[in-house]
Formats: structure tokens, C-alpha cells, sequence
């Protein structure tokens, strides 16, 4: 990366996604290797809660409502609850768990029908 780069990694709370990311606070919320700065502030929505909330709301508000209203049958018509759904009549339907538990992996997608 070119120096003066800036990372924000989001993902710090779980460990990080940059090889070179180690979490801060808002007292201190930066540092800098190689000429980049880093920002890794470990929860970083807990700074604007409300602001945050709003927007997780928002975001999820849609599909809560798809599936109170439509029940399994929204996970169907939408690709988003469908690649989140991990396991459906007992088998499991998202390839990397069953991968990682080295179990049988069953597409939701037999079930359509």
C-alpha cells in the first residue's frame, strides 16, 4: 500500500482482517507501519449507539418482516435469507459448516420446488 493509506479495520472485534492490525481505543485509535495508518478501534458502533442502532435496524428490518410474514417461504424468494440459512429440515445448507464439521452439505435450493 502506498504510504499514507488508511485501514479501518471493522472487523477488529473478531481478530481483524489486516495482517498488521491489533485493536485500539478511542483514546489512542491509531497507529502507523510502513506509512500506513491503521484504525482498528475494537466496537466501533458502540461510539454512536443510536446512530448505530438506527442503521442495524434498518438493515435487518426487511427481513424480519419477510420472514413474519411469509415464514420458510421467504427464505425462497429471497438470496439474501437463503445464503444465511445454515440448516433447514435437519440437514445442513450452508456448504462451509458442513465442510467444517465434515458433514453432508444439502443445497436449500432441492427444496424449492
Amino acid at each position: 500500500m502506498r504510504k499514507g493509506a488508511v485501514l479501518v479495520d471493522v472487523a477488529i472485534d473478531q481478530g481483524g482482517c489486516f495482517e498488521t492490525s491489533h485493536a485500539t481505543t478511542h483514546a489512542d485509535p491509531t497507529y502507523e507501519i510502513d506509512g500506513v495508518i491503521h484504525y482498528c478501534v475494537a466496537n466501533m458502533p458502540g461510539s454512536v449507539p443510536l446512530t448505530s442502532s438506527q442503521a442495524l435496524n434498518n438493515a435487518t428490518l426487511p427481513f424480519g418482516l419477510a420472514l413474519a410474514n411469509k415464514g420458510v417461504s421467504a427464505v425462497f424468494e429471497n438470496q439474501h435469507l437463503r445464503a444465511g440459512l445454515n440448516v433447514y429440515r435437519g440437514r445442513l445448507t450452508y456448504r462451509a459448516v458442513a465442510e467444517s464439521l465434515n458433514l453432508p452439505f444439502s443445497p436449500i435450493e432441492q427444496d424449492a420446488a
